[in-house]
Parts: structure tokens; C-alpha cells; sequence
């Protein structure tokens, strides 16, 4: 067993495929299939059920991966942590982040981590959804910066900032001067009750800001009229600004987007709406310190 032999299984494996399988691994379709085929002559079992051109772990290959994770994680530990002690200040990070939201966080994030390590290679990958799964799936993964309610265990979870959900209007709408001051935000309080007969553009209630406007619309008896949903949160600004209805964003996005006129921002809810950002990695993972630096530079500048 060597650790080549470990990842050409965990690639088979991904793809169940041997061709794409080979594609991704730079060699040869049937140079895999002898690595393939001399490794199950000597464990004495099959790793794989082919029907086709389709591979299927066995229960022997399903326990075969999980020990080469294992493997394969302690060996990349291994690795960070030599570079960390004989490399000062290099290395390489691969960071998720959600796709909607990476412009509002990535430029903070890398100006400031940069002038501290700018021999660190920052890999960012932008997922559509899904990062707790991926950042569980993906050995390469370092970290996921996401919202997310339900925690893992296998993960280790670090509050990067509580983040208020605005509704957000035209500032030239009948109801842009109706709120008060509030004690819990720098943004006027509006009462939702007073929007109970306005359109609403929305997120879909699998999103985080989907589900936590559901909830605040709810919680002041209104059913909302909704007739846009998008995914995309710049989407919803922009037909918000046309007039097309009300919209629910965080707070990052409002400071960060670049619009011709500034939409008028308010606080709703008895105390306000949050969502909690977080950076998650792997439970047990070593983290060198250009790393645990990257966690504190996005902790500031969020």
C-alpha cells in the first residue's frame, strides 16, 4: 500500500468511473486499471462491483477508504505542520465560500491576510451550496465560511460575526420614512405589520436569509405575496430598487454593493434578525499558523 494507491481508490471511488477517474489523476486509463487490479490481488477481495463502465465501492472498499482518509489526512497534517516549522510563512489554503456572498468577503479578507503572508497561496473555491458537506467530504479543503444552524460533530465551528438581516426599499417609497429609532441597531426599526399588503422579493426558505425572513414575516401575521424568488442575493436588491417589492439581505451586502442610488435599511423584528457566520474546518485537523491567522484576519475585517 503507498499513498498513490490510496488516492487512485478515493478517485475511482469520486467518479466511479475509471476514465474520468484517470483524467483527473493525469495517467492513464489503463495504467490505473493494473494499480486497480494489482491491489485487489493482494488484498484477496474486490473494491469495487463494476456493472458497465460504472465502479461501485464493496463493503471491503467502503472500510479500504475510510482508513485511507485517515491515512491521507494524517499524512497532509504531517505535512502542514514540517511546513510550518521549516517553510516560515508559506504554504497554501484552500478556503469555500458561499458563491453569492464571496464578493463582499473575499477582497476584505485577502488585503489584510496578504500583507502578512504574501507567500501563502489562497486557493477560493466558491460553492453554490452545500460547504458543511464538501469541507466533510473534501480532504483538500481547509476551511468553509458559512451560515449554519445545525452543527456537525466531525467539524470545529468559530463565530466570525453575528450579521443582521435588513429589509431593505427604495428610499423614495411611501413607507421609507416611517421608522424609529432602535436600541438594538444602527438602523431604524419598522414595524412589518405596516407591509402586510407590499409584494416581497425572496430568497428560497432552504437559504439562510430565506428562512429567517419566512420567520420574521411570520412572526408578525403576514403572509406574504411573493411574487419573485431568487437564490441570488444581488438579484433581489436590484428588482427591489425597481420597485418590484420588498427584500430581506444581510447586512454585508448593503455595505458592500456598488448601486447608483442607496436603498433605504431597516431593523425589523423585537430585537432584530441575525444570522451567525462561521468558519468551520475538520475536528483534529492541524492548523499551521498562517492558518489560525487567516481565521483572526477574517474575524477583523468582517
Amino acid at each position: 500500500m503507498n499513498y498513490h494507491e490510496l488516492q487512485y481508490i478515493l478517485c475511482i471511488a469520486k467518479h466511479q468511473n475509471l476514465t474520468k477517474a484517470a483524467q483527473e489523476l493525469y495517467i492513464s486509463q489503463p495504467t490505473l486499471t493494473k494499480h486497480l487490479q494489482k491491489l485487489e490481488r493482494e488484498m484477496g477481495t474486490k473494491l469495487f462491483s463494476r456493472s458497465g463502465n460504472s465502479y461501485t465501492p464493496t463493503f471491503a472498499g467502503r472500510k479500504y477508504m475510510e482508513y485511507a482518509r485517515k491515512i491521507l489526512q494524517i499524512r497532509q497534517d504531517w505535512e502542514k505542520e514540517l511546513k510550518d516549522l521549516t517553510e516560515n510563512n508559506e504554504g497554501e489554503l484552500n478556503v469555500a465560500f458561499p458563491l453569492m456572498r464571496s464578493t463582499c468577503m473575499v477582497p476584505q479578507i485577502m488585503t489584510s491576510f496578504f500583507q502578512k503572508y504574501p507567500k501563502v497561496k489562497v486557493n477560493i473555491l466558491e460553492e453554490a451550496y452545500s460547504i458543511q458537506e464538501k469541507l466533510l467530504l473534501n480532504d483538500q479543503l481547509d476551511f468553509g465560511i458559512f451560515n449554519e444552524v445545525h452543527e456537525h460533530p466531525k467539524l470545529e465551528y468559530e463565530l466570525l460575526k453575528k450579521e443582521e438581516i435588513l429589509l431593505i426599499m427604495p428610499p423614495d417609497h411611501p413607507l421609507a420614512s416611517a421608522g424609529k429609532a432602535s436600541t438594538h441597531s444602527t438602523y431604524p426599526k419598522l414595524d412589518l405589520s405596516l407591509l402586510a399588503e407590499e409584494p416581497f422579493i425572496l430568497h428560497f426558505p432552504e437559504q439562510t436569509t430565506g428562512q429567517l425572513s419566512l420567520e420574521a414575516l411570520k412572526a408578525a401575521h403576514i403572509k406574504p405575496y411573493v411574487p419573485i424568488q431568487s437564490r441570488n442575493t444581488e438579484t433581489c436588491v436590484k428588482l427591489c430598487m425597481q420597485g418590484l417589492g420588498m427584500c430581506f439581505t444581510p447586512e454585508t451586502y448593503v455595505r458592500n454593493m456598488d448601486l447608483p442610488v442607496k436603498p433605504a435599511c431597516f431593523s425589523v423584528g423585537e430585537d432584530g434578525v441575525f444570522s451567525t457566520l462561521t468558519i468551520a474546518y475538520r475536528r483534529g485537523t492541524y492548523l499551521p499558523q498562517y492558518a489560525r491567522d487567516f481565521i483572526c484576519t477574517a474575524r477583523e475585517v468582517l
